[in-house]
């Protein structure tokens, strides 16, 4: 039974999801206790519950302390199995958290497997529901990995409602990552969306990104306005992309209550240029994200991104105690360059 402070680093809900993903992978049993202890809301919540539940049933694990505001669990898993589940997070909890615990212990796993998943598709705090579709998703597809996602409904905060089908084909193994410098820019694009609000919104958040990003190449944002049946409730996000050889970077930012449109597009832009002018091979939010395949990859894997978030040196620390593996982190530059050298088992 690995032991593990919740509250270490970060301390949030990555950490929580990661360590149940990582227990299912390795079939360790983990203890976590301190969990978000540093949050005004300590504990879980029901988005945390759902991803650990999530996960407990792709490898039917038994499970101790998953109340909600709980800050202890045990999770002690089984086998990795496929087959077809269905998960709903309740209300507007974020459905890409929950694939993020989710989809390593899929790809993991012996056979096919598809997930309907319900609950936010945008929601603020976590990936927009493109950022993982356009961003995340291709940058997977490098490593060999074989993930679809189909949007069946979007759903905002608070009400909910979106659902999502994933289908996922583990393979013989996951590739390494191997991004060490970066050629130049094929396309820059994104999507600004609304649901059950006025065209102008998405049209001022693509305005105010298109002015905040470098104008060659020229950036092409698609405008998307959505209504019943394909959404449910009021909300809408930004996502930009910029591709370059086969690879892309990605920002993001989710439409709020009382945040004009303009902010939320220059954030995105800003985001986005800040990363396509630092060199930098992975974006801020895509380089946390991408540690645990690096991890699970079959030989070494490197990259480089422009800082090093708080959430990316939890899950460095987090991935050591359930893996063998090396990871190097140093500064190369204005850059911090990543390597990940799984050791044999």
């Amino acid at each position: 039974m690995i032991d593990i402070d919740g509250s270490y680093g970060e301390g949030g809900g990555q950490l929580l999801r990661m360590a149940v993903a990582l227990a299912a992978i390795t079939g360790q049993g983990v203890r976590l206790h301190k969990v978000r202890a540093k949050r005004a809301n300590p504990g879980l919540a029901p988005q945390h519950l759902a991803a650990v539940k999530a996960v407990a049933a792709l490898c039917g694990a038994e499970a101790e302390g998953l109340q909600v505001k709980s800050q202890e669990i045990v999770f002690q898993p089984a086998r990795l199995r496929g087959g077809e589940f269905q998960f709903d997070v309740g209300t507007a909890g974020s459905i890409t958290l929950v694939l993020q615990a989710v989809l390593p212990v899929a790809l993991m796993g012996p056979e096919r497997l598809v997930m309907r998943i319900t609950g936010g598709t945008d929601v603020r705090a976590s990936p927009p529901l493109d950022y993982f579709r356009a961003v995340f998703l291709p940058l997977l597809s490098l490593m060999g990995a074989r993930v679809s996602l189909h949007v069946e409904r979007r759903g905002y905060y608070p009400r909910g409602g979106g659902e999502v089908r994933v289908e996922v084909e583990p393979g013989a193994g996951l590739q390494p990552l191997r991004l060490a410098t970066r050629g130049a820019l094929r396309a820059v694009g994104g999507i600004a969306h609304v649901s059950n609000l006025p065209a102008h919104i998405a049209a001022r958040m693509a305005l105010a990104a298109q002015q905040a990003l470098p104008p060659v190449p020229a950036p092409q944002i698609e405008q998307q306005l959505l209504a019943w049946p394909q959404a449910i409730g009021p909300g809408g996000a930004i996502v930009l992309w910029a591709h370059w050889g086969q690879s892309v970077l990605g920002a993001a930012a989710t439409a709020q209550r009382g945040v004009p449109a303009e902010q939320l597009g220059a954030e995105a832009g800003h985001a986005l240029r800040a990363d396509i002018e630092s060199g930098a091979t992975l974006d801020v939010h895509a380089a946390d994200q991408m540690l645990v395949y690096c991890a699970l990859a079959d030989g070494p894997s490197h990259f480089t991104v422009r800082t090093l978030s708080s959430h990316a040196r939890t899950t460095l620390w987090l991935i050591g105690h359930f893996l063998p593996v090396e990871f190097g982190v140093r500064q190369a530059g204005p850059l911090w360059r990543v390597d990940c050298r799984p050791r044999l088992k």
